[in-house]
């Protein structure tokens, strides 16, 4: 049986920063995946702008639709909306691999490589100070730990009158990217009706991003405004995990091995070993390691925790994800405009309610143009059949912009996680998940939309539909095994160990016990960082 010194299981966000962290450190380490890849790699997509390729590349359907309309979705919009042709990879054999059922919760998960990075839309938000000790990390570590990733992925943002809810005290970050007519338009509107704004509590920003906008990194290069930000990384200025791991790999210290389904693990001694299923063989494998670091994600580090504490402790277990509301919305005074060349399809603008400052229950709201995800995704959502539809929404599409809403979550009894043996599935089980939210969290879930949705109109925006979307739809998940000061069954210590081993870390967004409404993969990369560097303290 293979050994190493230290394993990092997953090549997502919260893998490929604590792998870095501890080979930067000059130790021997092995990543272990099942890590789909695109099989068309290098990309299909021939390196022009958007407005270009639908004016002259006659096999342009391979990426925007796919192979016999693969990439053509239904009723799905609001949900994985960005996960194109070229990235689909992300979700193959995920259904058999990692079954999970539920009525309430419809998560996104990921075996790709890279994880669910692949399709991530790159906004970087720093928790407050307040947030980071209600997610129970040490504040201080977190914020210098936010400079450190920052340093490595590339961060932009804008010191405006939004900052602090956007950068909080980052200082390592590049200008945001210019704004498309949609966006600058809107942020005037914002700026002219500024005292209005101020009276009804909103503010607005500029959205962090994890792109390069002025300065290139070794192999990426700045952002180039093609608007096929949801089909390739040709240029690589936007941050995915699978890049980190590239580089990871030309180094001697770090072994990546893929096709390792992990299951379940155990300890003898000083010795951790990950058991798992060979995806190539459908036969059981391990490997032996002094330090072992799971980074699969809160549902999958969930799985592999209860399995792993089966025959002794049993459980059921909590968990949290943001809830998320999609609006898609118009802007008249754009309508008929033509296809904008230059233009960005990730978040731009991003508001915030003020007064929530003194309240438990936030949420944020993010403003994205709507060009290169072409017609079929959003066509769906009007009150109009398609033949009467699709003229209608050419002529409107230049003014569509899509109001993403988050709020933050916390753990209640009605939203747990169990696993339940299922001989049918490959691993022999299958998650279970129950999530339901409480009559006072819908209710100022919905006071707090509408609030935002006011304030869209005083811009010249104007929602057209306000869609619920399935629970899971933020693919923000976290809080299967929290941070404990007290040692207690599937919880993690303040250091990221497992309570219950000796020699088994938690690295990905398990142990959150609060998740803010803005995104957490920021922090997230943060905790792999703080984790990896405790255990290397701990050797």
């Amino acid at each position: 049986m293979p050994t190493f010194d230290y394993i990092v299981v997953g090549s997502g966000c919260s893998g490929a920063i604590a792998a870095q962290t501890l080979v930067e450190a000059g130790k021997r380490v092995a990543m272990l995946d099942v890590g789909e890849a695109n099989p068309s790699s290098p990309s299909v997509v021939p390196d022009k702008d958007y407005v270009a390729l639908r004016e002259t590349d006659p096999e342009q359907y391979r990426y925007f639709i796919g192979e016999k309309a693969s990439g053509v979705t239904i009723n799905d919009t609001g949900k994985g909306a960005q996960i194109t042709p070229t990235r689909s990879h992300m979700l193959r054999n995920v259904e058999d691999y990692i079954p999970l059922q539920s009525k309430t919760f419809a998560p996104i998960e990921s075996l790709g490589y890279g994880g669910l990075g692949i399709g991530w839309g790159l906004q970087c938000w720093e928790f407050s100070r307040e947030e980071i000790a209600r997610v129970g990390m040490n504040v201080e570590r977190t914020i210098a730990a936010y400079e450190t990733v920052a340093k490595r992925i590339g961060i932009s943002g804008t010191n405006d009158t939004a900052c602090s809810f956007t950068l909080g005290e980052l200082q390592s970050y590049q200008p945001s990217p210019d704004m498309d007519r949609n966006m600058q338009r809107i942020y005037r509107s914002y700026l002219r009706h500024k005292q209005s704004f101020d009276r009804a509590g909103i503010c607005l920003g500029r959205t962090p991003l994890a792109l390069l906008t002025t300065k290139a990194q070794p192999g990426r290069k700045t952002y180039a405004y093609r608007d096929m930000d949801f089909y390739d990384d040709n240029d690589k200025s936007g941050w995915r995990p699978w890049m980190t791991v590239d580089t990871l790999r030309e180094k001697p210290n770090l072994t990546y091995i893929s096709g390792f389904l992990a299951t379940r693990f155990t300890e003898r001694g000083p010795v951790a070993t990950i058991h798992g299923i060979d995806t190539a063989t459908k036969r059981p494998t391990a490997y032996r390691c002094k330090r072992l670091i799971l980074a699969t994600g809160a549902l999958g580090s969930a799985r592999i925790a209860l399995r792993s504490f089966n025959t002794t402790q049993g459980g059921t277990l909590p968990f949290l994800c943001n809830p998320y509301t999609y609006v898609p919305c118009v802007q008249p005074a754009l309508f008929g405009k033509g296809a904008e060349p230059r233009k960005i399809g990730f978040g731009q603008l991003s508001a915030f309610l003020g007064d929530e400052a003194q309240h438990e229950d936030r949420s944020i709201l993010t403003l994205y143009s709507y060009q290169s995800l072409m017609l079929f995704r959003i066509i769906q959502q009007v009150p109009l059949d398609f033949a009467d539809a699709r003229p209608i929404m050419q002529y409107l599409s230049s003014g569509i912009v899509i109001a993403g809403i988050q709020h933050s979550d916390k753990p209640t009894p009605h939203k747990t996680l169990r696993l339940h043996k299922n001989i049918g599935n490959l691993t022999g089980d299958e998650l279970q998940a129950t999530y339901r939210l409480g009559n006072e969290e819908i209710t100022g879930q919905r006071q707090r939309e509408l609030r935002y949705l006011k304030g869209l109109r005083r811009t010249g925006l104007y929602p057209i539909k306000r869609i619920q979307t399935e629970h899971g739809a933020s693919v923000h998940y976290a809080g299967t095994l929290p941070f404990s000061t007290t040692e207690k069954p599937y919880h993690t210590d303040p250091s990221g160990r497992l309570y219950g081993t000796r020699n088994v870390y938690v690295a990905d967004s398990s142990p959150f016990r609060f998740l803010p409404a803005r995104g957490l993969t920021f922090t997230l990369l943060a905790n792999a960082h703080l984790t990896a560097e405790n255990v290397l303290k701990h050797d």
